[in-house]
């Protein structure tokens, strides 16, 4: 305990507030750029601003900000609504002692998670208040601290799931060309139009890896939970009551049911039509699964008061990413028109080999993740690197890809931004449930390294 209160400590002296850090390495990249990088124009400096400038407001990159605000969005919102807290209430039935519920809450929430990250976050952590609830009510013992962590866990596979920024993004036509055409090594004309989900989310590598994690993480928290001791709880009861009052006139229309199943139908309807054939074949584009969730949220709550009760309670969580997406995206036009995106890569290409480069790139997304809690964010500046350094030495696109969503998923369990919704749904403290992610930690990276390494 007095260690992961060292690492809390640690966190709060050394890293300050996700948008400080991002002015933080706006700044770093700005001053390396001017040292280390050569201009065409006679002032340096300001053509430095006009590329971080032009960054910032660079209408794809935005146009991405906004399909992974809607990601982490409408998964919360389909967490509050009603068939998914009926599921919930019958998952919870099965808690008997801390080992059972480590169980049931670590498989279940990286099951949802592997689905979509937003839904995950809020699911687990749901999941984990209600068992804490279940328990009080029926006077189970149990450690609450370990069941809050195993509701966290779907954060260290997110990024290799259905929702993961990077391979998501990957899967665009024209992103790959994108991201690398100021690059000056690479000819574009050489580049894949896009690299399909089924290359990388859904290819069997990836799907074995994600058995492994789901099988392994349930038990090895089984056995840690065996040897806990419970702790006192006193918890209301979580409620998000969307129960309306006296309806007149137009409002009625806020609450009919009719029209959402109509028009969430409608969605599902368009759908099909449009992605239903790339679905099919395992591959999904980041619009493909905002609109999935997006029709499947509408007929959820079956009412668009619900819905939008929801939404305001979801897009909260929203406000880091809003603001901090558009200093990564100058970050990247800075990084990519001088030519640092060049340089960094021919760095890792001298150190590293095919073999060696997938784990150099697990180990910097890892790092880079304590630095910028954003799997969108960190793809927009790393992801050019990874993807050049790997063309450079022959290694897989779609490796390379994963090899970056493993690292920055995995060192989530240390990165304390995510766990805030958690935190504040369970009523737990960061340095509680801290001394068991630093262990899922060490487990996870064990066996993406080893997953590298095999596959």
């Amino acid at each position: 305990m007095n260690f992961t209160k060292t690492i809390e400590n640690i966190f709060k002296r050394v890293l300050p507030s996700p948008f400080t850090i991002a002015v933080l390495l706006t700044l770093l990249t700005i001053f390396l750029a001017f040292f280390f990088t050569e201009s065409n124009s006679d002032n340096h400096f300001v053509s430095i601003l006009k590329h971080w400038e032009n960054g910032i407001w660079n209408s794809k990159l935005l146009v991405f900000a906004y399909q992974m605000i809607l990601i982490l969005v409408l998964g919360h919102v389909l967490v509050l609504s009603k068939p998914i807290d009926k599921l919930i209430s019958k998952l919870v039935v099965f808690t008997t002692s801390t080992a059972s519920a480590v169980v049931l809450v670590s498989f279940t929430t990286m099951l949802v998670a592997f689905l979509n990250w937003g839904l995950g976050l809020i699911f687990g952590a749901i999941l984990a208040r209600k068992v804490a609830e279940y328990a009080q009510r029926n006077n189970i013992p149990i450690n609450y601290p370990i069941i809050g962590a195993a509701g966290y866990v779907g954060l260290m596979v997110w990024h290799s799931g259905m929702s993961g920024s990077a391979p998501l993004d990957a899967a665009g036509n024209g992103r790959i060309k994108e991201l690398l055409a100021n690059t000056t090594s690479i000819s574009v004309s050489e580049l894949p139009d896009m690299i399909a989900t089924s290359s990388t989310t859904f290819s069997y590598w990836n799907l074995i890896l994600f058995a492994t994690i789901l099988l392994i993480i349930p038990f090895f928290l089984y056995f840690i939970a065996k040897k806990t001791t419970p702790t006192q709880l006193n918890l209301p009861e979580y409620q998000f009551n969307t129960e309306p009052k006296d309806l007149i006139g137009a409002e009625k229309l806020d609450h009919s049911k009719i029209l959402a199943w109509i028009f969430g139908g409608l969605l599902f309807i368009v759908f099909c039509f449009k992605y239903g054939a790339s679905a099919l074949q395992l591959n999904f584009t980041l619009n493909a699964i905002n609109l999935l969730m997006l029709s499947l949220a509408l007929i959820f709550h079956s009412k668009f008061s619900s819905f939008f009760k929801a939404l305001e309670e979801a897009i909260k969580g929203t406000a880091g990413i809003l603001i901090q997406f558009p200093l990564y995206f100058g970050i990247m036009g800075i990084m990519t028109a001088t030519g640092m995106v060049t340089q960094i890569s021919d760095f890792f290409v001298s150190i590293a080999t095919e073999t060696t480069l997938p784990i150099f790139t697990f180990m910097s997304a890892g790092l880079v993740n304590i630095f910028v809690p954003s799997g969108g964010g960190q793809w927009v500046i790393q992801g050019p690197i990874v993807l050049e350094s790997a063309l450079k030495l022959g290694v897989p696109l779609p490796k390379a890809i994963m090899a970056l969503a493993y690292g920055d998923q995995i060192t989530n369990m240390l990165q304390p931004f995510w766990a805030l919704p958690l935190l504040g749904i369970t009523k737990l403290k960061a340095r509680e449930i801290l001394p068991y992610t630093l262990l899922l930690l060490l487990v996870g990276s064990v066996i993406y390294i080893l997953g590298l390494l095999i596959f």
